[in-house]
């Protein structure tokens, strides 16, 4: 199979995000030129994009909005829940944990580590912030797919080190520094200004 593009999987979920809006609003189908307007591309790049995955819609009369959702929803594994633990109960922390779309689109917050003493116990959520010295200890029973890297610098690599070794495949690291990790493990760095 080909490689996508990352630039495309991000595409492919502002598609989403406006077919589910049209949705919302009844319509039936929608034209890659209507894609494009809303998420400001061109309707070749919208065909572009979804030709990786095969054949959509049909020329002139566009795509079932419902059957278009339906098939990115599951490109982009949205059709199943994933376990993801946080790592760092500071300002970002906090904010990913209360934001309610994680759960809208499957991704299900099982525990929050932090290392200061002063957030250790606080709930969140309904979640109560653990000691991340207990991480190597629980994550065999947390089982989590995901988890979310959100400490200072000097803190990431140790952090992500335990994640590894207790098994975690994906990592989506807000810490300001570049992780080490195996070919196994796939990490997604969020860098706060390169994106501003």
């Amino acid at each position: 199979m080909r490689k996508i593009p990352e630039s495309t999987i991000r595409r492919l979920s502002l598609y989403l995000r406006f077919l589910e809006e049209f949705e919302g609003q009844g319509v039936g189908t929608v034209s890659s030129e209507a894609l494009a307007a809303r998420g400001g591309t061109t309707s070749a790049q919208v065909r572009k994009d979804l030709s990786f995955f095969g054949s959509f819609g049909k020329r002139g009369l566009g795509y079932g909005v419902h059957e278009l959702a339906r098939r990115l929803r599951e490109i982009l594994g949205l059709g199943r829940r994933y376990r993801v633990v946080l790592i760092g109960a500071g300002k970002i922390g906090s904010a990913l944990v209360q934001y309610k779309g994680f759960r809208q689109r499957g991704f299900d917050i099982v525990a929050i580590y932090d290392s200061d003493p002063a957030k250790v116990g606080v709930a969140w959520n309904g979640m109560i912030t653990r000691d991340v010295q207990q991480l190597a200890e629980d994550l065999p029973g947390l089982q989590p797919e995901i988890a979310v890297v959100v400490t200072p610098a000097d803190a990431a690599q140790d952090v992500t080190n335990r994640l590894v070794q207790a098994g975690v495949k994906a990592i989506l690291n807000f810490a300001p520094i570049q992780l080490d990790v195996p070919d196994d493990v796939a990490v997604k760095t969020v860098n706060r200004a390169l994106e501003l």
